[in-house]
């Protein structure tokens, strides 16, 4: 067999190419021996680079796989190496009959944890606590999990023999329990480990942050208590709480703050008891999370549900500044006609219009203590957004609409009940002697002007941020980016499955939305490298993009799989799908069409770069 390969050595100081081969000749002894041949020479090595890391070695690979980057190599590519025969013998009855594929997906997942410094960390850490099982193995074994089959954590521990290579050896499944106080004891430190390799590798930026709250529930019988002392004060409150469920259900929840960069990669979480509302919990989220991280001034965006002006004080009282979403209906008299007023808006087209002011105002701080601010005020317009909300309250606002020209023929619902309730007069009129009563003590009935005000202010939308000089434009931009906080929250419940939570602990309840939090930012980070690598069309009209999403990248890295063949030979599973194939491009990594030996496979993983 010819080997033909591209060799890189220097003359007088300076680096050539040629293209060598080694072939086997006969010795004066009359043995076979090997002996390297110039097939070609190929020229200076500084013609051919292209700048970019490790050309030489991108060079090799591309000549061995048939694509050199030197396309004067193309040729020589059919002689580079003959293509091997195999010859694989299976008698009947034999178990070699039955194939077994293991996942071979791992291997990425594993460079990518190595790239956020969870090796290191993990491996670390367990030398100086003198823990005595493989932690890190676990926490792999967990993460992956989350990423690819998510299972309750004992059935996680079970799917470590479905890997290519088992992730423990000798284990004790209750480890994984271990593992999880572990990855509580040490949830800051982790976060912080993430984000300074992020920010050191993938040039992470923390000028703007996203902020948004969500919750997850959990099947149980009913709430956890609080902890009480003697006198009956709270000492610690219970996590699991009632309150208001994203997926209304009548169960226990528990609320996750989550921070995100501008690239739509997690940067932190925070738990809080279910019956926290979300303006409460930025603060403390922040103190807990953001302040130990070291970041510069930054921007942080949220929307309404955590515009309070205490909030907004203590961000600007720490040097920050913010962008976040205002209620226009719950905005003043002249806050509303100013937006609905026609003069000063700049139209872009007919579908889209804005315009801003800048204003003062009196507001209270988390003391209660009154403050002057200044900020800027943006409203703006979008058709589009104003069909979208059309067709999302379509029913509704065709029922309303019924209600108000025969009421005597409706029968409420109790969500039709709950869903009118904004629209409630303060006051309410006994028919029979036309006396105004409470609303609290009687039944009250529809406003249909607050509905008629609802109607109008759909498609409209308020924005006030610190920063008085941006472009009222790069403000709209700019909190646009929250959507992605959105798709986070559907990735989670959806693909990673976070919920139902089956952990009971506070403790375990943190350490798994931590371990949910970090199979997003790998599924983030492999989508944003589809996205670099230009093999998928973007929408220029959308905000952001995830290349791939969520579901189809779950499915995708699950078909990357090996199976054993008889002479411990390999064969690769579905890598011509195309799903798999654009991320396996998108990371440079060719499997070329063959069989392949252990060794073989384990140097696939050596060459795996994840941050360009």
């Amino acid at each position: 067999m010819i080997s033909m390969y591209v060799e890189c050595f220097t003359n007088n100081g300076k680096p050539y190419l040629r293209l060598v081969q080694s072939v086997r000749v006969t010795n004066q002894s009359g043995h076979k021996v090997p002996q390297k041949q110039v097939v070609a020479n190929i020229g200076p090595l500084d013609r051919f680079d292209d700048g970019q890391p490790d050309y030489v070695a991108r060079l090799k690979k591309s000549f061995k796989a048939g694509s050199p980057l030197i396309p004067s190599l193309e040729p020589y590519c059919a002689f580079a190496k003959t293509a091997e025969t195999y010859h694989l013998s299976i008698n009947e009855g034999s178990p070699e009959c039955f194939g077994h594929p293991k996942l071979f997906s791992h291997i990425l997942l594993e460079r990518i944890m190595e790239e956020l410094g969870l090796n290191t960390f993990f491996s670390s850490y367990k030398g100086f606590t003198k823990i005595q099982y493989d932690v890190y193995g676990f926490a792999k074994l967990l993460i992956f999990g989350r990423l690819l089959n998510p299972a309750s954590k004992s059935a996680t521990v079970r799917q470590n023999g479905d890997y290519f290579e088992p992730i423990l050896t000798q284990y004790n499944p209750d480890n994984v329990f271990d593992t999880l106080d572990f990855v509580y004891d040490n949830k800051d430190k982790i976060i912080r480990r993430i984000n300074s390799n992020l920010v050191k590798k993938a040039g992470r930026s923390p000028e703007i942050i996203y902020y948004d709250v969500t919750n997850f529930y959990f099947e149980i019988s009913g709430p956890d208590d609080d902890i009480l002392d003697e006198d009956g004060n709270v000492i610690e409150k219970g996590l699991r709480k009632m309150g208001v469920c994203k997926e209304e259900r009548k169960l226990p929840i528990v609320q996750m703050g989550l921070f995100m960069d501008d690239c739509g990669i997690p940067i932190a979480i925070e738990s809080f008891p279910g019956n926290t509302l979300d303006h409460l919990t930025l603060r403390s989220a922040l103190e807990k999370n953001i302040d130990g991280l070291d970041f510069s001034r930054f921007i942080l965006i949220g929307d309404r549900g955590i515009c309070c002006y205490p909030n907004l004080i203590h961000l600007k009282d720490a040097g920050n500044g913010y962008i976040v979403s205002k209620s226009l209906l719950k905005s003043t008299k002249k806050e509303q006609e100013w937006t609905y007023s026609d003069d000063g808006y700049l139209s872009i087209s007919d579908d889209f219009k804005y315009k801003s002011r800048i204003v003062k105002k009196m507001v209270k701080d988390e003391n209660g203590n009154k403050r002057a601010i200044e900020e800027k005020v943006v409203v703006y317009w979008s058709k589009k957004f104003q069909q979208r909300a059309e067709r999302e309250n379509k029913k509704f606002l065709d029922f309303l609409k019924k209600l108000q020209e025969h009421p005597e023929n409706f029968r409420i619902t109790a969500t039709q009940s709950k869903s009118l309730r904004k629209f409630f007069k303060k006051e309410c009129i006994n028919e029979k002697n036309g006396e105004i009563l409470d609303s609290t003590k009687i039944k009250a009935f529809v406003d249909f002007d607050k509905v008629t005000e609802y109607r109008k202010s759909l498609g409209y939308y308020q924005i006030v941020t610190s920063e008085l000089t941006m472009d009222a434009r790069e403000v709209i931009d700019k909190y646009h980016g929250l959507t992605q906080i959105e798709d986070q929250f559907h990735v989670m419940k959806g693909d990673l499955e976070t919920r139902p939570l089956y952990v009971q602990t506070p403790e375990h309840v943190t350490a798994h939305l931590l371990i949910c939090m970090i199979a997003l930012i790998m599924l983030r980070i492999i989508q944003k490298r589809i996205i670099s690598s230009g093999n998928v069309q973007l929408d220029p009209d959308a905000y952001w993009s995830t290349g791939l999403n969520g579901h189809r990248l779950q499915e995708a890295l699950n078909k990357w799989k090996v199976d054993l063949l008889p002479g411990e030979l390999y064969r690769f599973m579905d890598v011509d799908d195309l799903d798999l194939k654009l991320i396996l491009d998108s990371f440079g990594i060719n499997i070329p069409a063959k069989l392949y030996r252990r060794a073989e496979l384990k140097s696939i993983k050596k060459g795996i770069k994840i941050f360009m």
